[in-house]
């Protein structure tokens, strides 16, 4: 056997031992910040998912091979109704040698209601994946302003619907405070998204989900009504 062969061993479980301890603080420092925060903004605080979110019909929640909902917030903030949480879903892929891995994406979201009922719709910021999806005929629906367009890639279901919503003070509004959120509009709920943010960071995402909400124009509503 190769002399080496033990100390190799050894550095692998320190190393092993090592990764195990920082994800295990780094999960607990996530949690305490997580119920430190829901004290701040008086929002409700569950390590798992008490409302089935994922059961909500969002394009997002359908990815990958694998998916979860953990450190929900849920409460009224700023007289907003709210859910916000940590989302994640993997990829899994086999290799030739048969040996299995999974590759995980990371979010924070929030998913608020709103008093109308929209067709489906999305409003995510303009990248080389939504260029390559828009050359394969996936085409985003244009607007008149052409720094929104290059800014931001917009899809629905109705493109009446996605003009009357984005109008041209919610085109000013994504253009100077959007990014890099994206927005995934369903029935009468708006989920906004993030790539993965410290607990803190959350009110940034919560002032965006507002933001939105307080930039749809009235004619949606009236044109919209819930229930209809």
């Amino acid at each position: 056997m190769n002399d080496a062969f033990p100390f190799v061993f050894a550095l692998f479980v320190l190393g092993a031992i090592g990764a195990a301890v920082w994800q295990y603080q780094a999960k607990k420092k996530r949690l305490e910040g997580f119920h430190m925060l829901a004290r701040q903004l008086g929002l409700s605080y569950t390590l798992d998912d008490p409302f089935d979110i994922l059961s909500e019909p969002f394009e997002l929640f359908r990815r990958g091979d694998g998916r979860g909902v953990e450190l929900v917030l849920s409460g009224e903030w700023q007289a907003m109704p709210l859910r916000a949480f940590d989302y994640w879903y993997y990829d899994e892929s086999t290799d030739s040698k048969g040996h299995t891995s999974r590759s995980y994406h990371r979010f924070s979201c929030a998913l608020t209601p709103i008093d109308a009922a929209f067709f489906r719709a999305s409003i995510e910021p303009e990248n080389v994946f939504t260029r390559l999806a828009d050359a394969l005929t996936f085409r985003d629906i244009e607007f008149e302003s052409e720094a929104f367009n290059r800014a931001w890639n917009v899809k629905s279901d109705d493109a009446a619907f996605a003009h009357t919503l984005v109008d041209a003070r919610m085109i000013e509004w994504l253009l100077a405070s959007g990014r890099p959120f994206a927005f995934e509009i369903v029935g009468d709920r708006v989920l906004v998204v993030h790539r993965r943010l410290d607990p803190m960071a959350f009110v940034s995402l919560l002032g965006v989900a507002k933001g939105f909400r307080d930039h749809i124009p009235q004619v949606v509503f009236d044109l919209y009504p819930k229930g209809q």
